[in-house]
């Protein structure tokens, strides 16, 4: 494995980088007010598995394909810009479930959850080229683990310090939600903002460059 010259630096770009939001806390946020905890934690088992993947793709050169086709990269960062604009309006004009309603956390809403995070994960190319462009800065190839390897476990580290604040997100997302519970009014407006801030990171990555 590397040595603490490169694990220092890497655990602390990686708190930095865990702590600042994106789709997968806020969707994660989102399901907790709509349909409850146990929504909200299948979405972020959703991410954290789509995050698998992302980087197992790192460590294997399957991300390197998307980085160097600019079309395969353009046809999925559009069909993930879609999904997300999708969800995003089912939330806003109430499609996404109901506020907290008993039968929102059966089994059936959960395995929505877990189902739309985990494609909204996997049809995010800028995730596979995050991990591509950061895990490799931080191995040693003289190391006794191959780089692939190291690639894995440092992926990883930064998989479940990523987990973890999205766990602290649907903490807190509960307790407002459950302090809210009494105001059906209030809990259709959270669900209209999670609702547009989904649309919102669903046209920023459609727009925005490679």
């Amino acid at each position: 494995m590397p040595g603490l010259d490169l694990l220092l630096p890497f655990f602390a770009a990686t708190a930095v980088f865990a702590c600042v939001p994106g789709p997968g806390m806020f969707f994660a946020a989102t399901q907790t007010i709509v349909r409850g905890s146990r929504a909200g934690w299948l979405a972020a088992l959703g991410f954290h598995l789509g995050g698998v993947f992302h980087i197992a793709a790192a460590a294997f050169g399957l991300a390197l394909v998307l980085k160097t086709v600019p079309l395969l990269f353009t046809v999925v960062k559009l069909a993930g810009a879609a999904y997300l604009v999708w969800l995003g309006i089912r939330y806003v004009i109430g499609l996404g479930g109901g506020a907290r309603q008993a039968v929102s956390t059966g089994p059936v809403s959960g395995r929505k959850a877990l189902r739309d995070s985990l494609v909204v994960e996997i049809l995010n190319p800028k995730t596979a080229l995050f991990y591509l462009a950061f895990l490799p800065q931080f191995t040693d190839p003289a190391a006794s683990l191959p780089v692939w390897a190291q690639v894995l476990i440092l992926g990883a580290a930064v998989n479940v310090m990523f987990s973890a604040t999205d766990a602290i997100c649907i903490v807190l997302s509960d307790r407002v939600a459950s302090s809210l519970s009494g105001s059906r009014r209030v809990e259709r407006l959270a669900q209209r903002i999670g609702g547009g801030v989904l649309i919102a990171f669903g046209v920023n990555l459609a727009v925005s460059p490679q």
